[in-house]
């Protein structure tokens, strides 16, 4: 290629909205949901492309059409730092948590992908990798689910390798106990259980259940209240069973929430998702803090994304290998790594994110 790596001009941004129908109706504590939308940017220069995207309404992919584009084209695709920057300065008046920082961060992705094919490198090793692999959990386990569904899918999991599960509770309180103990019952004692009961409980509810549930050995309990309930994830964290870590973090848009989570001493594990805190310039941000923090890092979703970064950010423990983006991300992007005995490793030959989208194949899901 010829070209001065140093400095290149955006040419085109693109950003199309694509709603997949689950393959079940699912919900988990507080919501229910049928299908999921994907917003897929494109940003083109210098004779390469870079993707990015995020799990959002159609409504962020019109934000990036109508008001970041623009900003965006004819500015140099390689100062990342900068043109994150110009975005966050461009979108004051929109307010920054939601369909906002959902757009930043699937552009601000594309151009670390972008970057990275420029340079002819994979994303791991331009980030620098601090590991050759990550560790996954298995996540699903829908309240949805009958008892015989949510014990196939864990078992089929650790069947497959996976040695984490996790599965959602807060729904039907009053079944949510005999629900984990058929987990246990189908796993056996040599995987770790998770429970995700998306803040649907209240803080001394959920410490009951967090105590009646001890004994089958769940090791995370992700927000067992409101994560803006500070105090309420401290309570459990101080007085929860010894063992069960307390997690939260996938709503954080910005780095200052990270650091009010962080600071409240209110997460055993944080949790940051770069398809909503900026895209991967936010989500090293959040890694950033856990290491000032001394607390591990877990992304949330996305795996296929969140893969390189994982590899690269040294407080990473583990990966969420979410049941509906595993599908869409192998349905969809030629290049989606499968977990291969509990961990993915990214493809060293491929730069960028390694990742391609299958425009044909995503055709009839276009909004």
């Amino acid at each position: 290629m010829d070209l001065n790596p140093s400095t290149v001009p955006i040419e085109r941004i693109t950003a199309t909205a694509y709603t997949i129908p689950t393959d079940e109706p699912e919900s988990d504590g507080t919501l229910i949901w049928d299908a999921t939308t994907l917003v897929l940017v494109r940003i083109a220069g210098g004779e390469c492309s870079g993707i990015g995207y995020s799990y959002a309404d159609s409504a962020t992919a019109a934000l990036i059409r109508d008001k970041l584009a623009a900003l965006l084209t004819g500015q140099d695709a390689m100062a990342v730092s900068a043109r994150w920057h110009d975005m966050v300065v461009a979108i004051r008046n929109l307010g920054r948590p939601g369909i906002s920082s959902m757009a930043i961060s699937a552009l601000d992705t594309a151009l670390w992908d972008l970057k990275a094919k420029l340079l002819d490198v994979p994303l791991s090793v331009l980030l620098g990798m601090a590991r050759p692999c990550i560790p996954v959990y298995g996540s699903g386990g829908f309240t949805s689910y009958s008892i015989a569904q949510l014990q196939q899918q864990l078992h089929g999991w650790m069947e497959s390798g996976i040695k984490r599960v996790k599965m959602k509770v807060g729904r039907d309180p009053g079944s949510d106990v005999q629900r984990v103990h058929a987990a246990r019952d189908a796993i056996g004692d040599a995987a770790e259980l998770f429970v995700d009961a998306n803040g649907a409980y209240r803080r001394k509810q959920a410490l009951q259940f967090a105590d009646s549930v001890a004994d089958c050995g769940v090791t995370w309990f992700e927000e067992p209240v409101s994560s803006d309930d500070l105090a309420g994830l401290r309570l459990l964290r101080d007085r929860g069973p010894a063992g069960m870590a307390i997690s939260a973090g996938e709503y954080g848009y910005d780095l200052p929430y990270f650091r009010r989570m962080l600071e409240a001493q209110a997460v055993d594990i944080l949790q940051a998702d770069a398809t909503r805190c900026g895209g991967i310039t936010g989500f090293l941000g959040a890694a950033a803090l856990c290491d000032a923090f001394a607390v591990p890092l877990s992304s949330h979703c996305a795996p296929s994304l969140h893969l390189p970064l994982c590899c690269a950010a040294q407080p990473a423990v583990h990966l969420e290998y979410f049941h509906d983006h595993v599908r869409i991300e192998r349905m969809l992007f030629d290049g989606a790594e499968a977990a291969n005995d509990g961990r993915l490793a990214p493809d060293l030959s491929r730069p960028g994110l390694g990742i391609e989208f299958k425009e044909q194949d995503a055709q009839c899901y276009r909004i």
